[in-house]
């Protein structure tokens, strides 16, 4: 009788919002952590000119994103950064892109092959301009040391020292010979950005049994070094990226010495990241800090439910240090509970979905995982549509993250029209979520100040949603920016069938 009573007055609150078309919203310091519903090998840098950069898996080239936050990142603008041309040696899986600022250019370093796996090789493009969103990036070639030309995935940098002094090292997983008996963990000396200038060393192979789960083959890839108050760290993926036991190893090296020699690493016994009831598979991550620089952060992909092989979606969370200077990532942030924005974040408007106006057969349930306790349903076919009130003191670009969650067994995606004031503002995809499991799914939207309308109109299949958050993203003027990109589809591209990356 109770609980009855208790629905009862759920379904009373409800008709009340609904009769006074107020939305319940208000202004929150936290964030769900799934930063891209759809993407893998994520990379983020925070670069001098406060902009975070990001790149990710897509399959077929090269996109780069940037955002002035981390938790906006799936809302950034987007510019193509190279598209291989068809029929070439560098052409399809291209995989694990990452950009990085040496010596006064920009580079991006990412493995592709012809479409045999066995061809894989790490190549490199070069753009001599101050902005990544200017100018051409230009495929130098393929860095491999010349005596051991081998499969080569993962690419990363690791750069030690400063001015005339940097030294830059070249990281990346590979097998040993012609043959996928395992993957490895190599390190070369680099005379420039485009140049390996000596010949490869092993650093790891899988030899603990949770290195070599789900396999054969047995893996050690994604390598990322941490440096940090002298004291050099690698950070490695073990384990099958296609099954559940996906995690994260961690290497030191000693202080001082060269991490040439492979004597002076020492591998963890244990993994330093795992995963958990609520996050299945975390593993190939990388490494930035808050906008203000008081916070340490980790990007990361993890398996959308147990058994999604590379079905996954991008996270962040803090990290923090441990007392032996070695960092302490603790355990998987669950996506079911909000954690603090990074510091230095603005604050977001929350707009609950029970609170706003639902159309054509959408309409409210209560459930306690959801942000308000309750969820929308029902949302999809013709005349299905959510209408929400975003009052904002100014106008601009805003990033609009909407917590979303597609009913089980549904994994293909789904669409909303985004309308802004009755015109329309773009188009949100809602990649498979995990099931029971939510995800988010992001837009840029123009909002300007004062109160504005934003619905979403429904597709075919349907989307159950819990939330909108709407937070201030200023992008540069498109005059300034001849090209940069700016789609109105905003969500990290799926693989393409059979990637294995």
């Amino acid at each position: 009788m109770a609980s009855r009573r208790a629905q009862g007055l759920f379904v009373l609150l409800l008709l009340l919002a609904s009769a006074t078309g107020v939305a319940a919203a208000g202004e929150v310091g936290d964030f769900y952590n799934i930063i891209a519903p759809d993407g893998a090998d994520p990379w983020v840098y925070r670069h001098a000119d406060g902009w975070y950069y990001a790149t990710h898996s897509t399959g077929d080239g090269v996109v780069i994103r940037r955002s002035r936050t981390i938790s906006g990142l799936g809302g950034a603008e987007s510019r193509v950064a190279w598209r291989p041309r068809r029929g070439t040696p560098y052409s399809r899986d291209v995989w694990a892109p990452e950009i990085h600022f040496l010596r006064g250019k920009w580079y991006i370093y990412v493995a592709a092959d012809d479409g045999e796996n066995a061809h894989h090789r790490m190549v490199v493009l070069e753009n001599p301009s101050a902005d990544p969103f200017r100018g051409e990036f230009t495929l130098r070639g393929k860095l491999a040391d010349g005596s051991t030309d081998r499969w080569a995935i993962d690419a990363s940098i690791l750069r030690l020292g400063a001015g005339d002094a940097e030294r830059l090292y070249f990281l990346w997983s590979g097998w040993d010979g012609d043959v996928n008996v395992d993957q490895r963990l190599y390190i070369a000396p680099m005379s420039d950005p485009t140049t390996i200038s000596g010949p490869r060393v092993e650093l790891s192979r899988p030899t603990l049994d949770w290195e070599k789960a789900a396999g054969p083959p047995a893996i050690n890839e994604g390598p990322v070094a941490i440096v940090r108050e002298g004291r050099v760290c690698l950070i490695y993926s073990a384990a099958g990226s296609w099954s559940d036991h996906y995690c994260l190893g961690l290497l030191t090296l000693k202080p001082g010495a060269d991490p040439l020699d492979p004597g002076a690493w020492t591998k963890s016994p244990r993994p330093v990241f795992e995963g958990t009831r609520d996050v299945v598979s975390p593993g190939h991550c990388c490494f930035t800090t808050s906008a203000d620089g008081k916070e340490d952060w980790m990007v990361f992909h993890a398996a959308k439910r147990p058994g999604s092989g590379w079905s996954r979606s991008i996270r962040a969370q803090p990290f923090r240090w441990g007392a032996d200077g070695l960092p302490d990532f603790g355990r998987p942030a669950s996506p079911d509970r909000p954690i603090p924005l990074p510091s230095g974040e603005p604050r977001r408007l929350r707009l609950e979905a029970e609170a706003a106006r639902p159309a054509g057969g959408a309409h409210a349930e209560p459930e306690a995982a959801c942000s308000g306790g309750a969820r929308v349903v029902g949302l999809r076919g013709e005349g299905g549509r959510l209408t929400f009130e975003a009052t904002v003191a100014q106008a601009g670009s805003y990033v609009a993250a909407v917590r979303y969650r597609l009913p089980a067994p549904a994994r293909r995606s789904a669409r909303h029209r985004v309308l802004v004031d009755g015109r329309p503002a773009g188009l949100l995809v809602y990649p498979d979520s995990g099931g029971s499991r939510w995800s988010a799914a992001f837009a840029r939207l123009p909002l300007r100040a004062g109160t504005n309308r934003v619905s979403l109109a429904a597709g075919e299949r349907e989307v159950e949603v819990d939330c909108l958050d709407v937070v201030l993203d200023p992008e540069p003027a498109a005059a300034d920016q001849p090209n940069a990109q700016n789609p109105g589809v905003i969500n990290s591209a799926r693989l393409p069938s059979g990637s294995r990356k």
